[in-house]
């Protein structure tokens, strides 16, 4: 289940009961988005209106930990060019920690040119810093003396506890670059579209396995993916998905006018698998 810290369902009362019941119905993870700025007024790669709601969501995912006991807690994505690589992997950490293990930290370098100059990050840099930033990050939570030195991050003679439970990365996108970065740096990879679309990123991937390595230590490469038209997300296609390789399908129940229609999205598509 993606995006429900936005729009109509972004409140307490909405955020408790939603969570719930899909811990109920047994789905095993909740995703939230991310924009710390919007373009004002909206260009067109722009997914929302400057004025639609949306949470932080690590923010919004704490508040999600403390209602639930199961659900995997993920970020689809946070835009990590944006957030200081080290504040970022101590808020990781410490939801992880009080989640029992339960965080999945999506991320991606970002496209909106207006939201990242907002925050003082060149266009041009943002893959270079997305790559930086994750090998810092994973030294400050798995190196038992914590040290990196890049072009946008450097430090040494420090340290940061409590450690994650258990750190695990998904990188987003569908580039190539985007591709080269969940195998060398992810434990999954997560991508959006429709089921004609998949195929042509899995191949993106296969392609980026014959380029750079994979440390051992991340495993195989999950894929989670997000169709873009959940109305067409029946049965059949969640198996057509599962034979195309997806092991995690998350469903993203647009538009988010309406708290109940969510819920009652949530019930049809329960049985969903993978």
């Amino acid at each position: 289940m993606a995006g429900l810290n936005a729009k109509a369902t972004l409140g307490p009362p909405e955020t408790v009961r939603l969570a719930r019941l899909a811990e109920d119905l047994g789905y095993t993870s909740w995703w939230a988005g991310d924009h710390v700025v919007l373009p004002s007024p909206r260009v067109p790669a722009s997914p929302m209106e400057p004025t639609d709601p949306i949470l932080d969501p690590l923010v919004h995912l704490a508040y999600v930990a403390a209602v639930t006991e199961r659900l995997e807690l993920g970020t689809g994505i946070v835009i990590l060019p944006q957030r200081n690589p080290l504040v970022l992997a101590k808020q990781a950490a410490s939801l992880d920690v009080l989640s029992g293990g339960r965080l999945l930290l999506g991320v991606g370098a970002g496209y909106l040119e207006p939201e990242l100059r907002a925050i003082g990050v060149a266009m041009a840099e943002r893959g270079k810093r997305t790559d930086e930033y994750l090998d810092a990050m994973t030294a400050l939570w798995t190196d038992p003396a914590p040290a990196y030195r890049g072009e946008f991050v450097e430090f040494r003679d420090v340290d940061a506890h409590p450690r994650p439970a258990r750190p695990r990365i998904v990188v987003g996108g569908h580039s190539p670059a985007a591709f080269r970065r969940a195998v060398s740096r992810g434990h999954g990879w997560f991508g959006n579209g429709g089921l004609d679309d998949l195929p042509r990123h899995l191949a993106g991937l296969r392609r980026a396995a014959e380029e750079v390595g994979r440390p051992a230590r991340l495993g195989r490469l999950e894929i989670g993916y997000t169709p873009l038209d959940p109305v067409e997300v029946d049965a059949r296609a969640a198996e057509r998905y599962a034979a195309l390789g997806v092991d995690r399908l998350v469903v993203y129940p647009l538009p988010l006018e309406d708290p109940a229609d969510v819920a009652r999205f949530l019930e049809r598509h329960a049985t969903l698998r993978p």
